[in-house]
């Protein structure tokens, strides 16, 4: 299965909702919402960039199947706001929900912590824990490490090459 992340689709999307920077939980919500067929996503970005590591991050994901061939596409409506070279970005998913489980869990969350955001969802416990932040459970910890090592990748690669 290819995933590949759809610029043109993500402007689209990002404008359509009017998303905000710095704010990708909500901007990958609203579009989640906006977009029929789409999965919200929470996981890791890592860019081929200073400081090199990993960013918390949110997105939205669609499925095509042409050919017998699954692609999916990844729709970032924070992209506009990263101002970055979408080639110099790389998604490590640690958790897919459907519109329906995404609505669930939001409204629990607002019942049983109305003084907290919903946003990011964080699953069930036990969490694992990453540097001294607690975080999700153990896809979370798994997309971390691999955003983790790729950022480290990125930092090699250029310190060889300068």
């Amino acid at each position: 299965m290819n995933k590949a992340l759809d610029e043109t689709l993500s402007i689209e999307v990002a404008e359509s909702i009017k998303s905000k920077a710095n704010q990708p939980f909500d901007n990958a919500y609203k579009a989640a919402l906006a977009t029929e067929g789409a999965k919200y996503v929470q996981g890791f970005l890592a860019i081929a960039e200073k400081p090199y590591q990993p960013i918390e991050h949110s997105w939205i994901e669609l499925e095509d199947v042409s050919n017998n061939d699954k692609v999916i596409r990844i729709i970032d409506p924070t992209l506009p706001h990263l101002h970055k070279h979408p080639q110099a970005l790389w998604y490590f998913a640690a958790q897919s929900l459907s519109i329906k489980q995404l609505k669930a869990v939001i409204e629990e969350s607002k019942e049983d912590y109305p003084e907290d955001d919903p946003l990011p969802i964080y699953g069930a416990t036990p969490y694992e824990y990453y540097g001294d932040v607690m975080l999700g459970g153990q896809e979370y910890l798994a997309a971390y490490q691999a955003a983790e090592a790729k950022c480290r990748e990125f930092k090699e690669f250029n310190a060889e090459n300068n």
